[in-house]
């Protein structure tokens, strides 16, 4: 049995050399990567990076050119508004008065987040509008879905209906993904524009004194209508949060 099974090795090396063959190897020791090569190929990308900026910058500003005339008249819905909220008489200011209101506790409004959402929802087509934040520190704004949870303590995410630009205590931006995303944003926006395309799943936000960009979220759809929404982090009286209309003369008078 011993000399068959060498036959058969014997006979399987002459019909595959290659596999019993140990594998030729090279030294690569010698070897170097040309720094000149790598150094060009980093300015060459950082020259690409500053051509985009231009590019980007160019859209951003073309881009709010156009979206005003998607502009909205927005008001806040009383019946939404946490009651540590105040509401103007015509609907368009908010403000954290530091202060529990003894309000009818309907299902639409927010008991434990001081949260207020706009009278006005989308399900269809292009919408805009913008808030004056002034020096506000502590600060959510953007849009929710319409079934969001007006009860008890709430996540502010993406994943949970709430696409928002958010200010927190003073220090940091964020975008309310899942997990939040850190924004750095020089020189702080003082009034921020929202713009929404229900159609095609966008959110997107600009700092509209610079005219520039801050954040845009891209979803798939939309199932739900959206509303805007404001929410105040802050625990005491605190400076009004206004809805402006994008119309110049508008701004002047009210903002």
């Amino acid at each position: 049995a011993g000399a068959g099974h060498q036959g058969e090795a014997e006979r399987d090396r002459e019909s595959f050399p290659a596999l019993c063959s140990p594998l030729a190897t090279k030294d690569w020791s010698g070897t170097r990567v040309q720094s000149e090569v790598c150094v060009g190929i980093i300015r060459a990308v950082s020259e690409l990076e500053e051509t985009l900026a231009k590019e980007i910058e160019k859209l951003v500003d073309t881009e709010l050119k156009r979206i005003p005339k998607y502009s909205v008249d927005l008001t806040l819905d009383p019946d939404t508004a946490n009651p540590w909220l105040q509401l103007s008489e015509d609907g368009r200011r908010v403000q954290h008065l530091g202060a529990w209101q003894d309000l009818p506790d309907v299902p639409e409004r927010f008991d434990t987040v001081v949260i207020v959402l706009g009278c006005e929802g989308f399900s269809t087509g292009r919408h805009y509008w913008e808030v004056q934040v002034g020096d506000k520190d502590d600060w959510y704004l953007g849009v929710a879905k319409a079934s969001v949870n007006r009860k008890g303590r709430i996540a502010i995410s993406s994943s949970q209906g709430y696409w928002a630009l958010a200010m927190k205590k003073g220090q940091e931006y964020k975008a309310s993904t899942t997990p939040p995303l850190p924004l750095t944003l020089d020189p702080k926006p003082k009034r921020v524009g929202v713009y929404v395309d229900c159609d095609e799943g966008q959110v997107s936000f600009y700092n509209v004194r610079e005219r520039s960009h801050i954040y845009t979220f891209m979803e798939d759809s939309f199932k739900e209508k959206l509303f805007p929404f404001y929410l105040y982090c802050c625990d005491k009286q605190s400076d009004t949060m206004v809805i402006c209309p994008a119309n110049e003369k508008t701004q002047i008078k009210q903002c």
